[in-house]
């Protein structure tokens, strides 16, 4: 695919949660599908006739085996905020009919204990997981995705 036909492709609806623990550090996985350091924090589709914050649950669901009734919702992101992907990762994703993805973020205060996080799910995201301050959040992401979450960390500053 050339830049130019990757710049016609729509972006993706997908949601993002910013799990925060009581000590206020987030929560980060390391793809399971990546050798190289790419943490994240989890996100996922919208799928059809679900509204962003039930997909966002749903993928903390799934994701993190973390239920809804553990969490409280705090925020959402004032905007969809929007990523590419790097040009040689678009045709080998979703069979390259997107640029990225345009991503609703929702701030998640868990109540739970360290051993009710569970990424062993039907469908594991990740091999492993962490807490991360704040501070360190956006140095520790996949390089593409720094700049959306940078972006979170503003729309979320006040709860966090």
């Amino acid at each position: 695919m050339t830049p130019e036909d990757i710049a016609k492709l729509p972006y993706r609806p997908c949601v993002g949660v910013m799990l925060v623990n009581a000590a206020g550090h987030v929560f980060v996985g390391q793809r399971i599908d990546n050798d190289a350091p790419a943490w994240q924090m989890p996100q996922g589709g919208v799928d059809k006739d679900e509204t962003p914050r039930d997909a966002a649950l749903r993928e903390l669901w799934e994701e993190t085996g973390v239920p809804a009734d553990l969490v409280t919702v705090e925020a959402e992101s004032k905007n969809w905020l929007p990523y590419d992907l790097p040009h040689d990762l678009v045709p080998r994703i979703w069979k390259g009919r997107f640029r990225g993805q345009k991503q609703k973020w929702f701030l998640l205060r868990f109540h739970g204990r360290d051993d009710q996080v569970n990424i062993a799910t039907d469908h594991p995201e990740f091999s492993e997981w962490r807490w991360l301050p704040v501070s360190e959040l956006v140095e520790n992401i996949v390089p593409f995705k720094r700049e959306v979450y940078a972006r979170v960390l503003a729309d979320f500053e006040d709860q966090l």
